[in-house]
């Protein structure tokens, strides 16, 4: 395929930035009004391996959807905000892609004085098969919804001129076979509306001719050290750094491509209440210097004084009490406003009391672990899952797995591998879900050893619900309203993955006002408060006998599922904040007592 710049002479007129708006939308956030076409999401989106010299793509770029057959976009529609999604009001768009189409994105850049220097282009993610070109030239495809990847585009640079970026989009959507959440073309009750194309932050980043790929960080919390490999495409050495508010605390000097050990001369460990987070500089004698961060935690099942098996955190027991979190907007859908909503989702459940979530059959941003990392939140990070929609994978009862083509389960296993290596640096993520309840449930065990393999250092939770194949490090029941519990197991434990679901509609924060839905309504917010305290109540003789981790359904509204502690728009918290954070607060102390 040729695509040239030539074809600049079929664009429509061009939209400016002070042209363009959200479009109609049932809902708004807070944020909405905030997003600045010409600088949305300008943070940089990699906390974890950041570089000073980097050069922010996201704003406007032309968009056509077009029959997938086609090879070429040979006029544009108009154009279209990144990093939303096409269907999202915050695209300016809000189109509809099917898998029978095809989602084209086109803009223009200027190069950099590389002087010998070369030139990455990043995505943070694109949904779902993505083929790239630059002035015409193909620089690569890749596949999977939910991980970031990386193009070196300096070969394909043409001089001074304008450079032309291209990418192709298709999404399968809930007619495919591959990882996709709770999508669905065709929304309702817990399933939502469906998002395609890029959907995080894109980026160009010069760096030398040898520079830092990947870095991997293992915290040895009883050890008193940090597990530190420094991935490049070339041998050499490097020297990393750690700071604690601004005082060095170690340093080690290592080979790339090899683990390493930095040992700390000072340690405090991270954790809900004391988010301690280490400063790492790294830097090669080529000149590539990238900043970073780690916390210092351990996670793990152990007995307690009562001989129950319990998490544990930093070697003490550690109750759990947190939501289930979607994570849609009503105006961006996949992706938030602005960093800001993203704080303030995350700054919320902890003055409601929370020190966990589970983040459910999606993947966020790098910068939303950041803030986990930063406010103190841990997280049980799921996989998205394949077949969610209705009658796809196991169903309640089942006595077997589901039975995958090789070429699905290898696309599963791809996109899990890369989920685990893309989040194993964030101290906040302490567990892996690689399933949800019988949604694409398959070769459970072996799933299960293998995440096992690829991260020994966290807990592994599969399936969350429903069933159970006698493995993993805890034994997750799901039940409606609830609570209820397993039974502690040697070696596991006893954790109830959903429960709650409790609703009230909120009039004029309401997606669909005549299509809402909860698991059990009520019909004010003095109903729904008192019947969260009376599930919470009957929690504590469960955590007192061994439960040891909740999962309420859920942080916000989404849609016209109305079980959020919050509205969809983020504008009304359902409930005092004082009494939930206090009553969370009884329980995490109950199931945290018991000394090792």
């Amino acid at each position: 395929m040729k695509l040239t710049i030539a074809l600049a002479l079929l664009w429509l007129p061009a939209l400016s930035a002070a042209d363009w708006k959200p479009a109609e939308n049932p809902l708004t956030t807070p944020w909405t009004s905030l997003v600045d076409p010409s600088r949305p999401l300008p943070e940089y989106p990699r906390p974890q391996m950041a570089r000073k010299d980097w050069t922010n793509l996201n704003g406007l770029w032309d968009y056509a959807i077009r029959p997938q057959q086609e090879t070429s976009a040979a006029a544009y529609d108009g154009r279209i905000l990144v990093p939303f999604p096409v269907e999202s009001a915050l695209s300016g768009v809000k189109r509809p892609l099917t898998p029978e189409q095809r989602l084209w994105y086109r803009r223009t850049f200027t190069a950099p004085n590389l002087k010998g220097k070369r030139l990455l282009l990043h995505f943070g993610a694109v949904d779902w098969r993505a083929e790239v070109w630059v002035n015409g030239k193909s620089i690569g495809k890749h596949e999977g919804g939910y991980d970031p990847f990386t193009f070196d585009i300096t070969d394909a640079l043409k001089g001074t001129a304008p450079q032309e970026i291209v990418v192709a989009v298709w999404d399968p959507s809930d007619s495919g076979r591959q990882p996709r959440g709770k999508q669905m073309l065709n929304p309702s009750g817990i399933w939502y509306t469906a998002v395609s194309g890029i959907w995080r932050t894109v980026w160009l980043e010069p760096v030398p001719e040898q520079y830092i790929s990947e870095l991997s960080m293992t915290p040895d919390l009883d050890g008193r050290s940090l597990r530190l490999t420094v991935r490049s495409g070339s041998t050499g050495e490097f020297t990393a750094i750690a700071r604690l508010g601004g005082k060095t605390v170690g340093r080690v000097s290592g080979k790339l491509n090899q683990p390493s050990v930095l040992p700390l001369s000072e340690v405090k460990p991270w954790s809900p209440d004391a988010p301690t987070l280490y400063d790492l500089d790294i830097s090669l004698g080529s000149g590539d210097r990238v900043s970073s961060y780690f916390g210092m935690r351990k996670i793990e099942v152990r007995k307690d004084s009562a001989g129950v098996d319990r998490l544990f955190l930093n070697n003490q027991p550690q109750f759990m009490i947190g939501p289930l979190d979607q994570g849609w907007w009503p105006d961006g859908l996949y992706t938030a406003p602005t960093d800001e909503a993203i704080q303030f989702d995350i700054a919320t459940l902890k003055k409601l009391g929370f020190n966990m979530m589970r983040k459910h059959v999606k993947v966020e941003p790098a910068r939303y672990y950041y803030w986990c990392d930063k406010l103190g939140l841990m997280v049980w990070q799921d996989m998205p899952s394949a077949m969610a929609a209705r009658g796809g994978g196991v169903r309640k009862g089942a006595a077997e797995d589901v039975t995958l083509a090789p070429e699905d389960a290898a696309v599963y296993e791809r996109e899990l591998q890369a989920l685990v290596r893309n989040l194993a640096n964030s101290p906040s993520v302490i567990a892996w879900v690689p399933f949800n309840e019988g949604w694409g449930q398959h070769s459970t065990n072996d799933i299960l050893k293998l995440v096992k393999s690829w991260d020994p250092s966290r807990l592994v939770d599969a399936p969350s619900g429903w069933e159970d194949r006698g493995q993993g490090d805890m034994k997750d029941m799901h039940e409606y309203p609830g609570p209820n519990m397993y039974p502690p197991v040697p070696g596991r434990a006893s954790v109830l993955g959903e429960f709650g679901g409790l609703a009230t509609p909120i009039e004029g924060h309401l997606w669909i006002a005549d299509r809402s839905w909860g698991y059990r309504q009520f019909p004010d917010r003095a109903g729904l408060e008192a019947g969260y305290e009376a599930l919470i109540a009957k929690l504590k003789p469960l955590v007192a006998n061994g439960l040891s981790a909740a999962v309420y359904t859920q942080t916000s509204d989404v849609e016209s599922e109305i079980n959020g502690l919050m509205t969809y728009d983020r504008k009304v918290v359902k409930f005092d904040a004082a009494t939930l954070n206090r009553i969370h607060r009884e329980l995490i102390a109950i199931g945290s007592a018991k000394t090792p």
